[in-house]
């Protein structure tokens, strides 16, 4: 994801963009290659952030739902064709699949806006295409299973098989609907899994549409099925069931916590972590102060703050402080808030009200705890859950606004003086996900980037990813890894294969 584009500001209310909304087309949830009711027939409200009306009602799986689409899932993994085709029959199917969310890329891009308040144009041109580069990075993987020969000091032929997990479950956040929906499920795919899918509730429109996609690109009935529902009761059920070997899951360290109970109270089936983060962004004094302020403002407005490796605590250099500060509270000012349908929009609503107030209250406490509010701190216009990208400064560390993941647009600054404290600040946190470092100088980047405890680092970007870019955290952050050749092979199970060698003329 690279920078996104600054707007100048433009006043007025947030009116809706005259952007044709999508005729909600799936609703129901997928099971076994068909939309169907959910067995109580309950539904659940879907919101559209932009000003609080109701989209649609979607289906709200439970238990029994869950229990029937795992049902589906392991009688495809024991008894159908997917997990048994050679890798290139796979890397076809998703192929075509990626083919087909080609075809339908707008309509997509505009349900995650819709459900998520996500930038339309972002959508269209970074949202929907990275999640068609991950179906097709993984397809490219399907057929490089590669198993070793081991050289054992005994008379011994041994070898190792690579073979499919299983059947696995994929809690997914509301954040990116459509790049997390890939980044679980197109290396379990490319792995001959099949697999249950829980979107979040709040975005499970994009989800509902690639279920109908991939069944029309020929994935056999069974294999991605997509449960909708709400967390602690269709996430809980998939967390505790007994006949999926694995879970993963993206999003908050709290509910990450309960998944891990679950999984080893139930079957210990296997868990993926990708979690919260309070990553630093470290600005040195060689750096070039527009760009560092430009990054900085980015690393915690992009995407309203709602992305888990945000720059949410700023180390600024003693000798460019004051500078940096000025330039950062301009552009914040300048920062464009709006209808996500609008193409000079930089920001839209907070995904609910729910969010939108859990933010709210971390501004409030920023000022009980007697940090300074440089910029912002307030809801923007009447409808709809839009809040100012919002600055603090005289930040001392151990405020909550500084150690707690607020996930939207508030940033901490805090100034430092050396490098070993700057290294000593970043890795004080519960957190490891991200860390950004702006700087000249390569011995200074080579070595914060060394020191710093983090799963990615970015030297003079942020939020800059790849499909081959393995991602996730250390600490609290979770563990494992999503994207890149490590989030393929965790689908993935290591068997060890012995047989004696007999009157072998070498070991």
């Amino acid at each position: 994801m690279a920078d996104i584009h600054h707007h100048p500001h433009s006043n007025g209310v947030n009116g809706m963009a005259s952007h044709q909304i999508p005729d909600i087309k799936f609703t129901k949830l997928f099971i076994n290659g068909s939309f169907v009711d959910s067995i109580k027939g309950r539904t659940l409200e879907t919101v559209d952030p932009r000003n609080g009306e109701v989209i649609a009602r979607i289906a709200e799986g439970d238990a029994e739902d869950v229990e029937v689409a795992v049902k589906a899932a392991r009688e495809a993994f024991d008894d159908g064709p997917w997990p048994r085709m050679s890798g290139s029959q796979r890397a076809r199917i998703m192929h075509k699949f990626a083919d087909l969310i080609e075809q339908n890329l707008e309509e997509l891009a505009a349900l995650d806006s819709i459900d998520g308040g996500k930038l339309f144009l972002w959508g269209k041109s970074v949202d929907i295409p990275t999640a068609i580069e991950y179906l097709r990075y993984y397809a490219g993987a399907a057929d490089k299973v590669h198993g070793e020969v081991l050289k054992s000091i005994r008379s011994l032929h041994a070898y190792t098989l690579k073979e499919p997990i299983g059947v696995v479950g994929h809690i997914i956040p509301w954040n990116f609907p459509s790049i997390m929906f890939f980044l679980k499920v197109a290396p379990a795919l490319a792995a001959g899994c099949t697999m249950i899918v829980k979107p979040a509730e709040q975005t499970s429109l994009s989800a509902l549409f690639y279920a109908h996609l991939a069944k029309k690109a020929g994935l056999p009935d069974g294999v991605l099925n997509v449960v909708t529902g709400f967390g602690h009761i269709a996430g809980a059920a998939i967390s505790n069931h007994m006949d999926i070997d694995m879970v993963s899951f993206t999003g908050s360290t709290e509910v990450g916590r309960l998944i891990m109970q679950a999984a080893a109270t139930s079957n210990l089936k296997s868990v993926s972590l990708e979690l919260g983060g309070k990553s630093p962004m470290i600005i040195f004094d060689d750096a070039d102060v527009d760009q560092a302020a430009m990054l900085a403002l980015n690393g915690v407005a992009f995407n309203k703050g709602e992305i888990c490796v945000a720059g949410s605590r700023v180390y600024v250099q003693e000798g460019i402080y004051d500078e940096f500060v000025k330039k950062l509270v301009e552009k914040a000012k300048a920062w464009k808030l709006g209808d996500p349908f609008d193409s000079s929009t930089c920001q839209g609503p907070q995904i609910d009200k729910k969010q939108f107030e859990k933010v709210m209250s971390y501004i409030d406490i920023g000022r009980e705890e007697g940090a300074t509010l440089l910029t912002g701190g307030k809801r923007w216009g009447t409808k709809g859950y839009y809040i100012e990208p919002t600055v603090f400064v005289d930040v001392k560390d151990d405020m909550r606004i500084a150690t707690e993941e607020i996930f939207g647009p508030v940033m901490s600054i805090m100034k430092f003086k050396t490098i070993e404290e700057a290294i000593k600040r970043a890795n004080a946190s519960k957190y490891g996900l991200a860390a950004g470092i702006v700087t000249k100088d390569l011995n200074v980047a080579n070595r914060v980037s060394r020191s710093i405890r983090s799963g990615i680092i970015w030297i003079n970007c942020y939020f800059d990813f790849d499909a081959d870019f393995p991602y996730g955290g250390y600490r609290q952050s979770g563990f494992t890894r999503d994207s890149g050749m490590d989030g393929f092979h965790k689908y993935l199970q290591v068997k060890t294969v012995v047989t004696p060698l007999q009157d072998s003329p070498w070991l």
